[in-house]
């Protein structure tokens, strides 16, 4: 299990930034402030999913591939090949339990009637729709038998990223 440590520092960063803005009151700031506040929350939320994948990923034993660059779309790359059914439905429950956690955290902790909250409530909806029609689909292929996917995150160990 190798750590991608310039990810995880980077998240960290945008994690801190994002608290930050929180701290110096994004909830009454001026509009511009609240929306990057707003906007910075449902990204987080975004990145604790793909760390929720990638927890799974290592929990279910699956051979996963590190980008070389922190400015990479995804957090990792699933190795199709080199992994089966049940390591692929571990990691797709990762990301979905990360979600379901940040979505009641965000219910619970974000000020709604401030316009800062109600961004990253609705960012981290458009998110959870999104994750619904693209990652639930294949996931419950897979879990009915079908094979693991490919493209996108999910490659060949024959085509390193």
């Amino acid at each position: 299990m190798t750590v991608p440590w310039k990810h995880a520092l980077r998240d960290l960063a945008l994690v801190s930034l994002t608290l930050g803005l929180w701290a110096s009151g994004a909830a009454g700031a001026a509009w511009p402030v609240a929306v990057l506040a707003g906007a910075l929350t449902a990204v987080c939320g975004y990145l604790v999913h793909e760390w929720g994948h990638l927890a799974g990923a290592w929990l279910g034993g699956s051979v996963v591939h590190l980008p070389a660059t922190p400015l990479s779309t995804f957090l990792f790359n699933y190795d199709s090949d080199r992994n089966g059914r049940e390591q692929f439905l571990v990691m797709s429950c990762g990301g979905f339990l990360a979600s379901a956690v940040m979505v009641a955290l965000f219910l619970a902790l974000l000020p709604l009637d401030a316009l800062a909250g109600r961004v990253a409530l609705g960012l981290t909806l458009l998110g959870v729709v999104a994750t619904v029609v693209l990652e639930l689909p294949p996931a419950w292929r897979v879990y009915q038998g079908g094979p693991i996917p490919r493209g996108l995150s999910y490659h060949s160990s024959r085509s390193e990223p």
